[in-house]
Formats: C-alpha cells, structure tokens, sequence
C-alpha cells in the first residue's frame, strides 16, 4: 500500500474508516475500498499532497545504515566511499527534503538505488535519484510494471507508464549480490506477496533486514491483488522474514515504525496467520464479503493493527480474496 508513516496519516485513516462506517450506517453495507477511497478523495493525491509537507526524520543505525522516513515508505541509506545506496526513492514531491537528510548523512554522491518492489512510494523518486548519478537496481517484475501503465483496482486508480529514466537499469529474477562500501547487500525475491515484485534486503555486516512491503510494523498492510500479490503469499514472505532475523537484527519495514526486531515481525506473522485462519473458516461457511465483515474475524487484533488507513474491514475484504 502506497501510504507515509503512521502518525503522518492518521488523520487518512480517521476519514475513511469513518466514511466507511457512516455508509455502514446508511446503507446497511460496507463501501469496498475502491469506493470509500473514491469518495474521500484519490488516496495517491493524497499522499502526494501529505509527501510534499511531511518532514524527513532521519534514523541512524549501525553499519554506515539510516533511515528516511516521512517520504512514502521508509527509505534506507548506506554510505560510503563507493557512494550512498538508497534502498526505496520515496516520494519525489520530497526530493529537497531528502536531498537534505541525505546530505547531512555524508556528501558522498548517490550512486545506486534498489527499489523493493514497483508501487509509487517506494519508486516514484527514480527519475530524480537516477538523475543525482544512481543506477537503478531491481526485480525484473518490478520492471515489468513500472515500463507498462498499471492499475491498481483498490485504489481505483491507473499509473501510467514510467520515464525512461526511472526505469531499473540492472534487474534480476530471483537472487543479486552487491559489494558497497564494505557492505555485502543480498537481495532476494520474494515470489508474490504484497505485489509479484517484493524483494528483501539483507546486509549481513549490520545485520540488518529491510523487508519493503512484505512487513508492516503495527498496521494492517495493503496486498496488491492487481498485481500479483495475494495473502498466503504476505504469510510466506513473513515466515521468511522470521526465519532471516535473530535476536539481534535490525528489520526495516515498508510501513510503520521504521526500526523493528524480529519479536515484532513474529507479532506480525501471528496476527496474518490467525486472521488468515479465521476468514478462510467463514468463506468455507460461504459467508458473504460483507457476511464476513460482520463477524468481525479481525477483533482480537483491531486495537494495535487497525488504527490506520487499512481498516479492519478493509483489510478483511483484502484477506477474503486471497482464500
């Protein structure tokens, strides 16, 4: 899901859980997400109307390793002599902003940029950090995507097709290892999860995991349906992401808080799991969407996943396809 941090947008989730909630009321159903994100406003505007304002908080890790977060999803920086490494774009809307952070980090030149997968905030920065000096690095489905127009139905909205020069220059299907400034950085694929081009970042110095979108740390997360992704495949990617994290290790989130651990990210696997669990129970039934929105399968977990923009409702819609 393309959205800014959780306390930048808040108030994006307040307004649509509430339209939601208001049509609930006078309409005895539940606006699918496309509808409750066409009457509140296009969300993309949004984030990009949010982008342009949110300052860029700056989080120093280990390892050479900081985060940019305020700009889409949280952005990570690696720096050194071959240059800085920028793990997501962000928005471009925040360019002077990141441009800003990033510079008090070090004047190292930017030099390479791996996206984690192909949606607009994590991707819409590739023009102008290609333009700063970066090659463009990552899977060839993220590619894919970002050559062709795109829609994404959640969103009722239609991307058109990427510059030129936003477009990765070096892609890979399945495992890339690079060498940067005394760093080893593994980039995996995922297979389909929040969307068919998630990768992982590992940099094992550091010991540090940057999961882009498979990781959403404290919220309900987006699964793109329109584009590969599906829930079982969000569950896979968790596991795997426990599996890849020990005590020790940093983990970098798409969304949310950005600095996490692998207690966390268990949390967060638990909670797919058992809601995954709980709806697949209901379909079987043959619960309708709305059926199944109403039984409330997500309640156990509402108070500390659902007070975002992916609502409980909304995100048991988003389950229900994928079982």
């Amino acid at each position: 899901m393309s959205t800014l941090h959780q306390r930048t947008l808040s108030r994006r989730g307040f307004c649509l859980c509430c339209m939601g909630a208001a049509s609930f009321a006078a309409t005895g159903g539940w606006l699918t997400p496309s509808q409750a994100y066409a009457e509140a406003r296009n969300i993309v505007d949004l984030i990009r109307d949010d982008a342009a304002k949110a300052p860029i908080k700056v989080h120093r890790l280990r390892g050479n390793v900081n985060i940019l977060e305020g700009s889409g999803g949280n952005i990570a920086v690696l720096t050194g002599a071959d240059g800085k490494v920028f793990i997501d774009a962000g928005i471009t809307v925040s360019r002077p902003r990141i441009l800003e952070a990033a510079n008090d980090l070090s004047r190292d030149p930017i030099r390479h940029l791996i996206n984690t997968h192909w949606h607009f905030d994590h991707a819409d920065g590739n023009e102008w950090l290609n333009a700063e000096g970066a090659a463009i690095i990552a899977h060839e489905n993220t590619h894919k995507h970002l050559l062709a127009a795109q829609r994404v139905e959640d969103w009722d909205f239609n991307f058109p097709s990427s510059p030129l020069a936003a477009i990765p220059t070096e892609i890979f299907p399945s495992e890339k290892t690079l060498i940067l400034n005394g760093s080893t950085l593994a980039l995996k694929y995922y297979g389909p999860a929040h969307t068919d081009s998630d990768i992982s970042i590992t940099i094992p110095e550091a010991d540090i995991l940057h999961t882009g979108d498979t990781y959403w740390n404290g919220i309900y997360p987006f699964i793109d349906y329109s584009t590969g992704g599906n829930i079982k495949g969000m569950i896979k990617a968790a596991e795997a992401n426990v599996a890849a994290a020990t005590d020790r290790t940093i983990v970098i989130p798409g969304h949310g808080s950005p600095v996490s651990n692998r207690a966390e990210l268990s949390a967060y696997r638990d909670m797919l799991l058992a809601i995954h669990d709980n709806i697949s129970k209901l379909k079987q039934q043959g619960r309708s969407p709305d059926e199944t929105i109403a039984a409330r399968p997500t309640a156990a977990y509402d108070a500390k996943w659902g007070q975002f923009v992916i609502s409980p409702a909304f995100f048991t819609r988003l389950v229900y396809q994928g079982v």
